[in-house]
């Protein structure tokens, strides 16, 4: 083969790449916008799942943190944090309004199946969700799980805005009484809820048996899953950071007995290899031994600093013994409990999953 040839196979090489690299939609071209007729039309129409390729970090709402995959995004952010009970954008005739009653929503006479509710993202910006699909929980009839979708104002589309998992490839949602803000605190907030995603903290504590809308021996165990929803992410500082990786096994055990402590190794968890990680309360952790993904003791104090010192280890009893204490509460205060595995050596530092 002569110089030449070598030459322009090599360029042809180049530039095929490019080329077909030219022919695909940018990720980010907004489509044409579409009259409200037409956006409600194709509301609740069989889509398969979508899934994105880009670590999720640990997730509070358990919704995509931006309908663009391609963009660096925070893990305190969502495109659906929040939705309004009234007005309702589009209902059947006969749903005048609705109410939340527990874990369940409700519409005088009617099913709720085809309504849009208006939400808000969590950058404040407005966000249509539909309710396409209400499944009682096999374990809690009075508890409803929802096939949402949300209005993709950039692909012109309604799509799930649940983050897919390898375990769950279609996430329904909870509908859960107040919002959540991206310190990760609780806020009763009338008329508004939240559509907590199968795969995120709130909707998981749920699910654990911490319903915030119950009671157990004539105390509400709202606090008690707030404070779960920090232990899931091991959000020690209260801010809304996680501390862990996708599918970390924990063993968690609270006040109220609603979890007991487990004392039998078994195929999910052995004993042997779990210790004390830390003690929680409903704005973060009250004291810890170490942390979940590995990182260094000191990260957290820099994270939050005055909030923990170091010093004299607290023995909570039953092998529970804090390396670091809250400054401004009693670590023995706390309502919950967890054990974990230690993070083996050479574990990234950040956390990518709850």
């Amino acid at each position: 083969m002569t110089a030449m040839k070598r030459y322009l196979l090599a360029w042809v090489c180049l530039q095929l790449p490019m080329m077909v690299h030219a022919g695909q939609p940018t990720p980010t071209s907004a489509a044409a916008p579409l009259s409200d007729a037409e956006r409600y039309a194709r509301r609740c129409q069989s889509q398969s799942p979508h899934r994105t390729v880009k670590p999720q970090g640990t997730m509070l709402w358990g919704t995509r943190r931006d309908w663009d995959v391609e963009k660096v995004t925070d893990e305190r952010t969502g495109v659906l944090v929040s939705a309004d009970l009234a007005p309702l954008r589009q209902a059947d005739a006969q749903v005048k309004s609705l109410s939340l009653e527990g874990g369940r929503l409700v519409a005088a006479g009617k099913g709720v199946v085809g309504t849009v509710l208006q939400g808000t993202a969590s950058d404040g910006k407005p966000v249509e969700v539909a309710i396409c699909g209400a499944e009682p929980s096999p374990e809690d009839p009075a508890m409803v799980w929802y096939r949402i979708e949300a209005w993709n104002a950039l692909a012109q589309e309604w799509e799930n805005p649940c983050v897919a998992l390898a375990n769950v490839p279609d996430p329904r949602a909870l509908a859960v009484s107040g919002t959540w803000n991206a310190n990760g605190a609780h806020q009763k907030a009338r008329g508004k809820l939240t559509f907590a995603c199968e795969n995120g903290a709130i909707s998981k504590c749920i699910q654990w048996g911490y319903k915030p809308w119950a009671s157990r021996d004539g105390q509400s165990m709202a606090d008690l899953h707030q404070a779960c929803t920090r232990m899931a992410r091991a959000d020690y500082c209260g801010n809304g950071r996680s501390h862990t990786h996708e599918n970390t096994t924990i063993d968690m055990y609270d006040r109220l007995g609603v979890i007991a402590r487990t004392t039998e190794s078994s195929a999910q968890w052995d004993l042997s290899r779990a210790s004390f990680e830390a003690a929680w309360a409903p704005d973060g952790a009250t004291c810890l031994s170490r942390t979940r993904d590995g990182r260094a003791l000191e990260t957290v104090l820099k994270e939050c600093p005055n909030r923990f010192r170091a010093g004299t280890a607290l023995d909570l009893g039953k092998g529970d013994r804090c390396t670091l204490r809250r400054t401004d509460v009693n670590p023995e205060s706390a309502l919950l409990r967890n054990q974990s595995y230690e993070a083996s050596k050479g574990t990234s530092a950040q956390g990518e999953g709850p």
